[in-house]
């Protein structure tokens, strides 16, 4: 069974517990701006700006997708630990970026300067990288 890429309008309480657990292990500068996960889940919540990545009817990888006219920035990007190393992150991301296109618009990556991991990504998908400023 293939992973279901999906904008999260609507939360059920497993999919809570599934962000938690998602974001649970991420280190301190995923949430930059923000605090912390339950600030981070509950604003892209709100405002519509969660993708996430469902197998079997459970949240394994999300991430804020902000979606402007012409270019959209997906952040706060994060897989659940145990489920890391498996493809997760790279189809949200190649589907994040098929719906940007669909819209016109083109993906970029947003994360704080000088974080290698974020670098990385970038650099094996092939997308830009902008900076996020505090």
């Amino acid at each position: 069974m293939p992973i279901i890429v999906e904008m999260l309008n609507h939360a059920t309480s497993q999919d809570r517990q599934d962000l938690q657990k998602i974001y649970h292990d991420a280190p301190d500068w995923l949430f930059a701006p923000l605090s912390n996960d339950a600030q981070l889940i509950e604003d892209c919540l709100q405002d519509g700006s969660l993708i996430a990545g469902r197998f079997n009817d459970r949240l394994l990888g999300a991430a804020r997708l902000q979606r402007h006219p012409d270019v959209w920035h997906l952040s706060h990007l994060c897989v659940r630990k145990i489920t890391r190393r498996r493809g997760v992150a790279e189809r949200l991301v190649c589907e994040a970026q098929k719906m940007a296109a669909q819209s016109g618009a083109t993906l970029r990556l947003l994360a704080p300067a000088g974080h290698l991991e974020a670098q990385a990504l970038a650099a094996k998908l092939k997308l830009p990288l902008d900076v996020l400023t505090v």
